[in-house]
């Protein structure tokens, strides 16, 4: 517990360091270019999709009309947008954190280390590579898990646990990895995954539930043109900031556990060094030879 609480107060006080805020600079222009790029070619034709779909179902017409007896017929036109942005949010999310994994992720540990662990030696036990290939293969079990839950999201209380509950998996798997690659060897890595798992796989939900909060932000513009050009980028944003804290979080945690997880092993390994002094000598007179001469006692 005082790891986890030690380490997410840290997070928060170098989330506003200029330097993490410049480093969060580039995966948003590149996430806002390709969000931008992408509604470009496919906005409209989602929407007409979503559209459709809508209308192939006939008894929500008399959902249309109550809504228009009420005074809320706008909603139907604003219906269809926020189906689209919902469906892409998760994609979006995605994105955003394996950009935020690779681009800041790598300086956020060297960050961290110079700071509080300079004497940490870097044992290499992952590279980009292994990096590029744990990622993926954890987005591909995140997303076949989410898929397979799908139809226990109709039960409410379990909508809002499931989904947050893979979130949480994808983002300890994701950025505990990546804050362990360079210091930890491979040895390591999995007695601190298996140690410490409980307390990752919690601060990872923790931090799905803060990457749902910039939806909101990102709903918002869904209905309004003018607004959606620049409530969308604030919310990339937001979702570019909270995966930073989480990277700085995951980063503080898991060196400060593989410090106290070297300091122990080395304890140990001291342990032999300072075995049980020797047996003591007795001076006993021999038989039949000088006094001056001893042997062990039995």
């Amino acid at each position: 517990m005082n790891l986890f609480l030690d380490s997410f107060w840290r997070a928060a006080v170098y989330c506003v360091r200029p330097r993490v805020i410049a480093l969060s600079v580039l995966p948003l222009v590149l996430i806002v270019l390709l969000t931008m790029v992408t509604g470009y070619f496919f906005w409209d034709m989602a929407l007409d999709q979503v559209r459709v779909w809508i209308d192939s179902f006939p008894y929500l017409d008399q959902v249309w009309q109550w809504l228009e007896s009420v005074g809320a017929g706008k909603l139907k036109a604003v219906l269809a947008p926020l189906l689209v942005v919902f469906a892409v949010t998760p994609l979006i999310v995605v994105i955003s954190m394996l950009t935020v994994a690779l681009m800041m992720t790598p300086a956020l540990v060297n960050l961290v280390a110079a700071n509080r662990f300079a004497g940490l030696e870097v044992r290499q036990g992952g590279g980009l590579a292994s990096s590029l290939a744990w990622s993926l293969f954890s987005t591909l079990l995140a997303a076949l898990a989410l898929l397979v839950s799908v139809p226990l999201w109709l039960l409410p209380p379990l909508v809002l646990l499931i989904p947050p509950l893979i979130w949480g998996w994808l983002t300890y798997r994701v950025m505990a990895f990546d804050a362990l690659a360079k210091h930890a060897s491979k040895e390591e890595r999995r007695l601190l995954f298996k140690r410490h798992g409980t307390w990752l796989l919690l601060m990872g939900v923790i931090c799905g539930y803060l990457g749902a909060s910039p939806s909101v932000v990102w709903a918002m513009g869904a209905g309004f043109a003018p607004a959606f050009v620049f409530l969308v980028p604030m919310a990339i944003w937001i979702y570019t900031l909270v995966f930073a804290f989480a990277s700085l979080w995951f980063t503080h945690y898991c060196l400060g556990a593989l410090h106290a997880l070297r300091q122990q092993t080395n304890a140990q390994a001291e342990v032999p060094a300072s075995a049980p002094a020797a047996q003591e000598v007795t001076p006993v007179p021999l038989v039949g030879g000088p006094s001056s001469q001893t042997q062990p006692s039995p």
